[in-house]
């Protein structure tokens, strides 16, 4: 008896189907970069993360109409020029994901050169101000007023990378370092003036202070996380606000892992200085309270931002008492995904 076998071409099985490709402009800021980076995890497929690096041209990079690489770092504008010189047609992005003015730009010269789509967060500037149909889709934030158009998706807040799964994830990483604290676990994250490091102490300390006292009238523990922006005299005012209470202090850039979504993933109520877009929006993601605090640190800008979240009763300013309301969760990233599912047929993208 001959056995006959298969082609091994066959024994394969049928060819993977085809993918969007999908490459990410990594603005050094981290802030920035979570908004484009966010949707691309959202959207559920591989992507590739290009990281960038400026120089001091960066600020006219958005001068030229098609798109440039002005104002990159050599050593980043020669990697991406070589990447997209070698670029196989199989290899060349279907997607580009960006964010802030700076990368719009790149994002132009990568449209120029491939044909790809591009999706930008936050205002493109001169980019947007020469070709405002060359983005594909713009997703602006209702509080920056974003112009009504077809390729204008108006959110709320800004795009983060805090999603349900990660909250899951980071709940179960600090669950055992957290668990022998006493609850409720009132998270309170603090930025800073919009542009510095001098918060005053005197204003950290009175908050701190506030938080204390109500979250000790609970018999709970405060969380506290600083930024970039809090300065080091602020924090320590933290600090000595927070000793007649229960509490962990991370203070910004201390060695060990940073808590932040730890605390996010287990708070019970969370309270944010009203400076912080990126901050509340990511605590809006998570089912606990949101309240903000420090409204008076706050620009216009802010300010605008957080009318826009206590109309539609997201958040509540912090007063005398930490109580729940309900409210729906916010995922503006989810949001953003699905639009593009929506509007682009490409590859792997199920509409």
């Amino acid at each position: 008896m001959t056995e006959t076998r298969a082609p091994e071409a066959a024994a394969t099985g049928p060819a993977e189907p085809a993918q969007a490709r999908v490459w990410v402009l990594d603005d050094p800021r981290a802030g920035t970069a979570a908004q484009a980076i966010g949707i691309a995890e959202r959207l559920g497929l591989p992507f590739r993360r290009i990281p960038l690096a400026w120089n001091w041209m960066a600020h006219i990079a958005g001068l030229a109409p098609g798109g440039s690489l002005l104002g990159l770092s050599a050593a980043t504008r020669h990697a991406i020029s070589l990447a997209s010189a070698t670029a196989l047609p199989a290899e060349a992005p279907d997607l580009v994901l960006s964010a802030g003015r700076r990368s719009a730009a790149v994002a132009l010269w990568l449209k120029s050169r491939f044909g790809c789509r591009i999706v930008h967060c936050m205002s493109p500037g001169l980019g947007g101000l020469f070709r405002p149909d060359a983005f594909d889709l713009l997703v602006i934030p209702t509080h920056d007023i974003p112009r009504t158009a077809d390729n204008v998706l108006p959110i709320l807040g800004a795009p983060h990378r805090v999603s349900p799964l990660l909250l899951h994830q980071s709940g179960a990483a600090w669950q055992e370092r957290l668990a022998h604290l006493p609850r409720p676990h009132v998270a309170l994250l603090v930025g800073g003036p919009p542009g510095g490091t001098d918060m005053p102490p005197a204003r950290a300390h009175n908050l701190a202070r506030k938080v204390a006292r109500l979250t000790g009238a609970l018999d709970g523990t405060v969380l506290a996380t600083t930024s970039r922006r809090t300065g080091e005299e602020a924090t320590e005012a933290i600090s000595a606000g927070l000793g007649r209470v229960m509490h962990l202090l991370y203070r910004w850039g201390e060695p060990g892992p940073n808590p932040y979504l730890g605390f996010l993933a287990t708070a019970d109520a969370i309270i944010v200085t009203a400076d912080s877009v990126s901050m509340i929006s990511e605590a809006c993601a998570t089912g606990a309270p949101v309240f903000y605090a420090l409204p008076e640190q706050a620009g216009r800008r802010q300010l605008r931002f957080i009318e826009r979240f206590a109309e539609q009763g997201y958040i509540r300013p912090l007063a005398n008492s930490l109580s729940p309301w309900p409210r729906p969760l916010l995922d503006e990233s989810a949001r953003v995904a699905d639009e593009i599912r929506h509007r682009f047929n490409l590859p792997g993208i199920d509409a």
